[in-house]
């Protein structure tokens, strides 16, 4: 017999399927959220684009900015890996992963 905890890495489900279960309930990315849906969007002006792919939502890449900023990650590089990466980054990003040049 042996004192080893059983896992299984090919399980459906590593982690949960909903993003707000990865984290604790008093994480700073929860604050950020909900500051951010309290920020009134008029005063960012964001052009409007005939082509090419669709824009990320503004709330979405200022929450991204403020809780990398906080966590000390202010390269557009490691932020776009963070939202691979990093549970808290990657609520924010509501599971997207905005590229370098996006982010810049």
């Amino acid at each position: 017999m042996s004192s080893f905890i059983p896992f299984d890495r090919s399980q459906p489900y590593l982690l949960p399927p909903d993003l707000k279960s990865w984290l604790p309930a008093d994480d700073m990315a929860h604050f950020v959220v909900a500051a951010v849906e309290r920020v009134p969007m008029s005063a960012f002006c964001v052009p409007v684009r005939t082509g090419g792919k669709a824009q990320y939502h503004p709330r979405l890449m200022l929450a991204l900015l403020i809780v990398s900023y906080a966590n000390g990650i202010f390269s557009s590089r490691r932020i776009e890996r963070a939202t691979y990466r990093d549970i808290g980054v990657r609520f924010v990003a509501a599971n997207l992963h905005p590229d370098h040049d996006t982010i810049a």
